[in-house]
C-alpha cells in the first residue's frame, strides 16, 4: 500500500501518524492552543520529532455544535499557516482537513499534499472533481449530517453495514473521477453514538475488503472519556488503547494529537504481528 504525496511514495504497509495541528479557537480539546507563529511552528516540530509522518491542518473546526465559518474566513486563517509550515519545514507533507473544494484547490497550490474531508464529498458536489484534477491523495470519512446537528439522534439500520455501503459508492464515484490515492475513515464520532462508535471499532477490519488504506482518528474523543467518565484532558491512556484496537484491526493511519505515544502503540503491535 502506496500513497503518492507531492512525488513521494508513502509506505502504508507499516502504519503512520499523522499529527493534529488546529488552528482554529473553538476545537474540542486544543481550540486557540496554537495562535501563534511561535507556539505552531514549535508544535509542529515536536510531531515531526516524535515521528509524524503527516501534520493534518485544519482551519474549520468541527466539534458539535462548533460555529459555523464562511470559506473566506476558513482561508484567512489557513493560508498563512501552511505558508508559515513550507518555509520552515521544506520537506513537511501536510494534510489539509477540509470539505470545502476551493479550499482544498488553493491549499494544494500552497505546497500541501492532501485533502481530509470530513464529510466524503456530501457538503461541496465538486469536491471528488476537484481532488480527481488535482491528483493528491484524499481522505474519505463517513459523516451522518453536518458538524451543527451531527450529534442529534444518529440512527442506522447496522452502523457498520450501512458505512460499508456507503463507502463501496462514494469509492466508485471517486474513481470515476480518476482519484488514484483513496483512504477510508469511518469518523468515529461523527453522526454515530457510542455504541455505533464501538461497534464500529470492533469491526473495523470489515473495511479492509475495499482494500484501501484505514485511517482511525479516536484521538481524546467522547467516545473515550465519556465512557470512563473523564475528559479529553485525561484520556490519553484511553486514546493509546483504542488505537492499538485500530491497529490490530487493519489501520494503516492513526490521526492524533499525541503523536509519541501513537508511535509506541506501532512499535509494540508491530513487534507481537
Amino acid at each position: 500500500m502506496t500513497i503518492n504525496c507531492n512525488g513521494k511514495l508513502i509506505d502504508l504497509s507499516s502504519p503512520k501518524v499523522m499529527g493534529i495541528l488546529n488552528v482554529t479557537p473553538d476545537s474540542f480539546y486544543d481550540g486557540g492552543k496554537y495562535n501563534s507563529d511561535a507556539t505552531i511552528l514549535n508544535q509542529t516540530e515536536k510531531m515531526l520529532n516524535d515521528g509524524a509522518t503527516f501534520i493534518d491542518v485544519g482551519a474549520y473546526s468541527s466539534r458539535p455544535n462548533a460555529a459555523h465559518i464562511n470559506s473566506d474566513e476558513e482561508l484567512n486563517r489557513l493560508i498563512p499557516i501552511l505558508e508559515i509550515l513550507i518555509k520552515n519545514f521544506p520537506e513537511i507533507l501536510i494534510s489539509v482537513d477540509t470539505f470545502r473544494s476551493e479550499i482544498a484547490r488553493k491549499s494544494i497550490e500552497v505546497s500541501a499534499c492532501m485533502i481530509n474531508d470530513i464529510s466524503g464529498g456530501t457538503l461541496d458536489e465538486n469536491m471528488f472533481k476537484t481532488i480527481g484534477e488535482l491528483k493528491v491523495p484524499y481522505v474519505l470519512m463517513h459523516i451522518q449530517g453536518t458538524p451543527q446537528n451531527m450529534h442529534v439522534k444518529p440512527s442506522y439500520t447496522n452502523v457498520t453495514q450501512d458505512i460499508l455501503k456507503y463507502f463501496s459508492e462514494k469509492v466508485l464515484a471517486l474513481r470515476l473521477e480518476k482519484v488514484n490515492d483513496i483512504i477510508l475513515d469511518v469518523g468515529f464520532g461523527f453522526g454515530k453514538t457510542l455504541e455505533h462508535n464501538y461497534e464500529l471499532l470492533k469491526n473495523l477490519s470489515h473495511f479492509k475488503t475495499f482494500d484501501i488504506p484505514i485511517l482511525t482518528g479516536v484521538s481524546r474523543k467522547s467516545m473515550l472519556y465519556k465512557l470512563l467518565n473523564t475528559s479529553a484532558k485525561e484520556a490519553l491512556n484511553a486514546t493509546s488503547i483504542a488505537n492499538t484496537i485500530a491497529l490490530q484491526n487493519g489501520t494503516s493511519i492513526l490521526r492524533v494529537h499525541d503523536v509519541k505515544e501513537a508511535m509506541e502503540s506501532i512499535k509494540i503491535v508491530e513487534q507481537v504481528s
